[in-house]
């Protein structure tokens, strides 16, 4: 006898973009557990006749068949970074404002999308709407590099906006983002005696000192400014508390322009520490604005909003290495994405749902 099949939260896509953004950040859905939040919006999907709708792994693909011209693609991961401890969920209201996990980090934007694919059954564009798994860990897991290796043809696409938070501002392209373990060698010997070893941890004092020396550009791009960084972002060294270290590992992370290729930062990686064992562990490159094509304008003219660059990596990247120009557009601060006080005002909710509805109806 089949054990009975438990069915999904009920997604209410009548309901208020608050109330439906509370809904679906209170369906818990950390990264490697999005299949209960994946079968409730396939199930609220299931009733808009207008959409064909492409299930991979934890990941949806709703598109619509109109035979328009153009054809634009609204994404969102659905997965986020762990709850804390006392969990951060169910959401409340504070004001004007959601709190909890995921109301920044961007079950917002998952809400918006939602909100426009019941709203809009003829759109002037063809819209193919993407709700993926795994974007918060290691990229072999994210859907949207799933969807690609399985069906290339879903994203086929003339202009992306990813949804996530950029406090309901386009931010266009991305930077870069080049992770490399630098390290320096040494003897081992007992502490006592030092002169007959040579001390590793000692030595990254040089490739500490080039980094603080070093000047990160500011790039302008396509008439937007990118700031690029370097950073220290971990050490780790040492055998014994009574031993001279003969190995020592600094993590740097470099975040460059979109104009700057994957080849051409690791260069600038390995010429500034020159001298030292370096191991490039991660690099992606980023994505250029995009704001000369058609698409981007009538964009950001339909939304009248302010556009600056974006400063992180996202998967506007993935879009443009298929070819297809995107930005980033989602209601909330980025700069409260993964913190444990996520939270996001109610306006940016409405007037990102606002925005897109006047581009797309």
């Amino acid at each position: 006898m089949s054990a009975a099949t438990t069915a999904p939260p009920a997604l209410d896509l009548s309901a208020d973009v608050v109330d439906l953004t509370a809904a679906i950040c209170d369906i818990e859905s950390v990264s490697l557990a999005e299949q209960t939040l994946c079968d409730a919006i396939e199930a609220a999907l299931a009733g808009l006749a207008h959409l064909e709708v492409t299930r991979i792994g934890n990941s949806l693909v709703a598109r619509t068949e109109l035979g328009r011209p153009e054809r634009v693609v609204l994404a969102g991961h659905i997965d986020t970074v762990p709850l804390t401890d006392p969990p951060n969920l169910p959401v409340r209201r504070t004001g004007d404002e959601l709190v909890g996990r995921g109301t920044v980090d961007m079950k917002g934007g998952v809400a918006v999308q939602l909100k426009v694919a019941a709203q809009v059954p003829e759109p002037g564009r063809d819209i193919t709407f993407v709700f993926y798994e795994g974007e918060e860990i290691d990229s072999r897991y994210n859907g949207l590099r799933l969807i690609q290796e399985a069906r290339p043809d879903l994203l086929e696409a003339d202009f992306a906006v990813l949804l996530e938070p950029t406090s309901a501002r386009v931010e266009a392209g991305c930077k870069g983002t080049l992770r490399a373990e630098v390290t320096t060698t040494g003897v081992a010997a007992h502490s006592a005696r030092p002169w007959n070893g040579h001390n590793a941890i000692h030595d990254a004092a040089t490739v500490l000192g080039r980094l603080a020396a070093y000047e990160a550009a500011t790039v302008p791009v396509d008439g937007l400014d990118y700031h690029e960084a370097m950073q220290a972002t971990g050490i780790r060294g040492g055998i014994a508390g009574n031993v001279i270290p003969d190995r020592c590992v600094t993590t740097v992370n470099y975040r460059y322009a979109p104009s700057v290729s994957e080849a051409e930062a690791e260069l600038v990686v390995r010429e500034l520490f020159e001298g030292f064992g370096i191991e490039i562990v991660d690099n992606a490159g980023g994505a250029r604005p995009g704001l000369d094509l058609a698409a981007a304008k009538d964009f950001v003219a339909a939304l009248g909003v302010e556009v600056v660059a974006k400063e992180g990596w996202t998967d506007v990247a993935r879009f443009s290495a298929l070819g297809i120009p995107a930005v980033n557009f989602g209601p909330g601060d980025p700069n409260l994405a993964h913190h444990d006080e996520e939270r996001c005002p109610v306006t940016e909710l409405a007037a990102c749902e606002a925005a897109l509805l006047r581009w797309l109806a």
